[in-house]
């Protein structure tokens, strides 16, 4: 019930179009019965050759009835689909704002395949909560009573005849479809997202699956998922079928009812045998109202557990929170300290201590540094030293518990997150880039940008001269995740988006790892001119351009193990010098 009324609630500013919708569709079902009634009518009277004058009343009816009910139809279908399309399109916009916050600390509790399953077709399957689930139930209750009073002033034995079958076909039967739909309707999405996520990860590993031999074994679990996904879809189209057969049958016994019962008051003399065909005729144009409602239950069931995997998700809590400010807003976990506004921007940690999990080991463990403003430091180490997650601290993305982060004289975790990400430019090993084109991917760290701006940072990013050679220049399309470019040429762009975004603090993550000696050597010229002036602080584990340093942090295990300048360190015999050899053979 809490699922239902939240889904109300987003239609709640669309109610008044949802309100003419109903009653457009109330209309239209009334103009088919007075078609059928008003056409039953003329064709008895004229049976008995009136004069044309005495049957122009029901001919101008037949037309006007025959016009309402096409105009109400279509004026029907247009306001109540595209009032489910803006809820639709209100309800994206409201899931990528709930999953906004919760990126990328909760987001990595979730495979990506099930994510976009739920952004995509469970909110596509919302539309039916609406067109199937809400829409039919106000029209068949306008249309029992009214179709009610107008036989009952004929024949009310008639008029019950049709009532019992009405609600028959729009309660009972609706009520045998739910009993035998409830459990494939509730988990046809959650093997839908299943499948989904299965494609979505083999698409991305299918390198990895074929050089290994398991194509073939993927291929038959994907199979089996799409075989349970059609088997339970089978089993809901045939309790469709049921359904709507069952709801025909209730119309034709409703007819044959209604037709006797009048039948029966012709030949008692309480009707005028010219009514029969008139009232019995208006029967199956009611039963019009009821031919959506078996399929109710099921879609409601469907379109609940849709809802509940969206909220489910959007309703998960942020594992980073802003501190509410002096108007209100989102608490800060763990911290109750007062505002601040960074004085410069030095870095400061103590004491830092952070772990992923209670049960896991701590990645980082007890860090401590000071990074002067303008001035440069590295932290080197192997693959699991504490580093990436330092960078994940920095940038709040997690929120640590213990130690301290200050910039410029700043607690870290008072700040808002936008502000810190405002400070921060960061050229990372994997640097994502849009299906856009290059202008449009250079004009994400800065959308006000001028062209010269943009221009400026791509040639101080070594970069711009390729983009002229290219047939669209800064038009031209990179492909997904940059695939159309080299590592190279990728990692100059994210340099030249750092330099356009012009952050006072730039945060270098494995910016020249998995590049050849010569294009290396070309992104560290690049990266130099970025450096200048600025912050900068060096996440890596190949020991290149580290001469530059102020200070080298080495850590292991997420400890410091040695700190120094690049001559000082390699003076030593510990574990940089190690790291230094292994590279510099």
């Amino acid at each position: 019930m809490n699922t239902f009324l939240r889904l109300l609630k987003l239609i709640a500013p669309y109610r008044w179009p949802v309100l003419l919708a109903a009653l457009l569709g109330f209309f239209s079902v009334g103009g088919n019965i007075a078609l059928l009634a008003a056409s039953a009518l003329l064709i008895a009277r004229a049976a008995l050759h009136p004069p044309v004058v005495a049957l122009m009343l029901l001919i101008a009816g037949v037309r006007f009835f025959g016009l309402t009910r096409a105009v109400c139809r279509y004026l029907e279908r247009y306001v109540a689909h595209d009032v489910t399309f803006r809820v639709l399109g209100r309800m994206r916009a409201w899931f990528y704002g709930a999953l906004e916050p919760l990126a990328p600390a909760r987001l990595t509790e979730y495979r990506s395949g099930d994510i976009l399953s739920r952004i995509v077709t469970d909110v596509e399957t919302l539309q039916n909560f609406y067109l199937r689930v809400l829409a039919p139930v106000p029209v068949a209750l306008l249309v029992l009573p009214a179709v009610f009073v107008f036989l009952a002033q004929f024949e009310f034995g008639a008029a019950l005849a049709f009532a019992t079958f009405f609600l028959l076909a729009g309660a009972g039967i609706p009520l045998v479809i739910m009993r035998h739909s409830r459990e494939p309707a509730r988990t046809v999405g959650r093997v839908r997202a299943e499948l989904n996520a299965r494609l979505v990860d083999g698409i991305r590993g299918m390198t990895e699956l074929a050089a290994f031999g398991q194509a073939g074994r993927y291929r038959e679990q994907v199979a089996a998922l799409g075989r349970e996904l059609a088997g339970r879809q089978g089993r809901l189209a045939g309790i469709d079928a049921l359904g709507g057969a069952l709801t025909s049958l209730a119309g034709n016994l409703a007819l044959w009812a209604v037709l006797m019962l009048t039948v029966t008051a012709v030949g008692r003399g309480k009707l005028d045998w010219v009514y029969l065909p008139m009232l019995v005729l208006a029967v199956p144009g009611a039963f019009e109202a009821v031919q959506p409602l078996p399929l109710l239950f099921p879609q409601l069931e469907e379109s609940l557990a849709a809802a509940r995997r969206l909220f489910e998700l959007a309703g998960a809590r942020p594992a980073v929170r802003d501190q509410a400010g002096p108007a209100g807003g989102s608490p800060v976990r763990d911290f109750s300290g007062p505002a601040c506004e960074p004085a410069g921007y030095d870095l400061e940690v103590a004491g830092l201590r952070f772990r992923y999990a209670p049960d896991e080991p701590a990645a980082l463990d007890g860090l401590d540094f000071v990074l002067s403003a303008g001035g440069k430091l590295a932290v080197v180490g192997s693959s699991g030293a504490g580093k990436s997650t330092l960078i994940n601290l920095l940038l709040r993305f997690w929120d640590y518990r213990e130690g301290s982060i200050r910039l410029g004289g700043c607690e870290l975790k008072t700040l808002p997150r936008e502000q810190v990400r405002r400070l921060m430019g960061v050229v990372a090993q994997h640097t994502h880039l849009f299906n856009a084109t290059i202008r449009e991917n250079l004009l994400l760290a800065r959308p006000g940008a001028t062209v010269e701006e943009m221009i400026r940072a791509a040639r101080e990013a070594s970069i711009h001269e390729f983009i002229q050679n290219l047939p669209r220049g800064y038009d031209t399309y990179v492909g997904e995740g940059g695939f159309k470019l080299s590592g190279g040429q990728r990692q100059r762009l994210a340099i030249a988006r750092a330099l356009l975004k012009d952050a006072p603090i730039l945060v270098l993550d494995e910016a020249t790892a998995g590049l050849d000696p010569v294009t290396e050597r070309e992104v560290l010229a690049a990266i130099r001119r970025l450096t200048a002036g600025r912050t900068t602080l060096v996440i890596t584990h190949r020991l290149a351009g580290l001469e530059e340093m102020d200070e080298i942090l080495v850590m292991d295990g997420g400890r410091v193990v040695e700190r120094g300048t690049q001559e000082e360190l390699l003076r030593r015999d510990g574990l940089f010098r190690r790291m230094w050899k292994l590279q510099h053979l």
